[in-house]
């Protein structure tokens, strides 16, 4: 599933023709980086590679102002079909991502009982700012999400509010191995 695919898409079947640049903006104004992992850098080279794979294509160029010249993309029948396919797998399939801490956590033997709770509890508090940050966010988005975006920011929230309670359960797991053994 390429996420870059579904957005750029996404964003031409709705926008109409655009140029790159245009398909970045739509993708910070969206929040997109918050909430995917959609790296608006990134969508040239998606644009490039999709109009190679005739999903999308070039309907002109032009130049506003000074440099650069920026080529107008317009999606296909084939980019709508393809469009359409990846939005029903992001719909219907669940994908658990892999968290790199998973594979840190089975080589810990080294780490002190007091190391890895402190790493831990660093990376508790990590995912903690990073609710405030997204509630912070979902508050100053508010006034102008429109239809299901507020359940986007939601999703989010409950993923990262479940992350929280898995990390104090370890922590506290950690806690009550340390007394037995003591």
């Amino acid at each position: 599933m390429s996420t870059s695919r579904l957005f750029a898409l996404s964003a031409l079947a709705r926008g109409g023709p655009m140029h790159g640049y245009q398909i970045r903006q739509a993708a910070q104004l969206d929040r997109t980086e918050l909430w995917t992992d959609v790296k608006a850098g990134s969508l040239y080279s998606v644009l490039h590679r999709m109009a190679g794979d005739g999903l999308v294509e070039v309907v002109r160029s032009e130049k506003v102002g000074g440099p650069p010249e920026r080529t107008v993309y317009a999606i296909t029948e084939r980019g709508r079909r393809e469009l359409a396919a990846l939005r029903d797998a992001a719909l219907r399939k669940v994908r658990l991502l892999p968290d790199p801490v998973d594979l840190a956590l089975q080589f810990t033997a080294d780490l002190s009982h007091g190391d890895l709770v402190e790493a831990i509890a660093d990376r508790r508090r990590a995912v903690a700012e990073q609710i405030t940050m997204f509630e912070a966010e979902f508050e100053a988005a508010r006034p102008d999400l429109t239809g299901l975006e507020p359940w986007i920011f939601e999703h989010c929230l409950a993923r990262l509010r479940a992350d929280l309670a898995w990390h104090d359960d370890l922590l506290d797991s950690l806690e009550r191995n340390s007394r037995r053994a003591s």
